[in-house]
């Protein structure tokens, strides 16, 4: 692993992307609690670990709860699936429960993958996929230089975050109504703490003439 610092592993850059405090909270301070979405994700994990599996490849060898790693980066992870394909090709597939999300974390995690994949076996990744239990339907995620670079910065931000020892503010958004920390992480009242912060600081500043 790297040398000079612990690896990042490749499920908190799905957290980092989706809200940098629920990373903190889950990395940092070890905080996790779940609720009907997460109880449901890894019950669906659980499956694919356990079940037979079918490949998008006549042929093809599929590899459950791959473990991978990066040294160049600083990753490590599991992988839900990694089908080997006859041609050669590598091809990993990430489970997620729900249907697909807006922000890219869900595609970040598999690109992150896919590095990882790369260093270990020497051979390009240029795709994978994302399998929606809820849609039934595997979605194609191309491993673009972008992405690849996304997940290059989301491990440095994760890395200052964890060395920096302090948490991120929270998102205090839409984000937060699913979110099984939301108890543990109180958005409204941290943001309404860091409101009454900032009314204090300015509430004895002169008046502009």
């Amino acid at each position: 692993m790297n040398e000079v610092a612990d690896p990042i592993n490749v499920s908190a850059l799905n957290q980092y992307t989706y809200c940098p405090r629920r990373c903190g909270l889950i990395y940092l301070e070890n905080e996790f609690s779940d609720n009907i979405h997460t109880s449901r994700g890894n019950a669906e994990h659980e499956r694919v670990d356990q079940s037979g599996y079918v490949t998008t490849r006549e042929g093809a060898r599929a590899e459950y709860a791959l473990p991978v790693w990066s040294e160049r980066i600083g990753l490590i992870g599991k992988c839900d699936v990694v089908e080997f394909w006859p041609d050669g090709n590598i091809y990993p597939v990430e489970y997620k429960h729900g249907e697909r999300k807006k922000r890219l974390n869900d595609d970040l995690q598999l690109a992150a993958q896919a590095l990882c994949l790369e260093e270990m076996t020497g051979k390009p990744i240029l795709y994978g996929a994302i399998y929606h239990h809820t849609s039934r339907h595997r979605r194609e995620v191309a491993i673009t230089p972008e992405l690849r670079r996304q997940v290059e910065d989301t491990v440095a931000a994760i890395r200052a975050m964890m060395d920096s020892g302090k948490l991120p503010p929270p998102a205090n958004d839409a984000r937060c109504k699913e979110c099984s920390l939301k108890e543990i992480c109180q958005p409204q009242v941290v943001a309404g703490r860091a409101t009454q912060h900032s009314l204090l600081e300015t509430l004895f500043e002169p008046e502009a003439t």
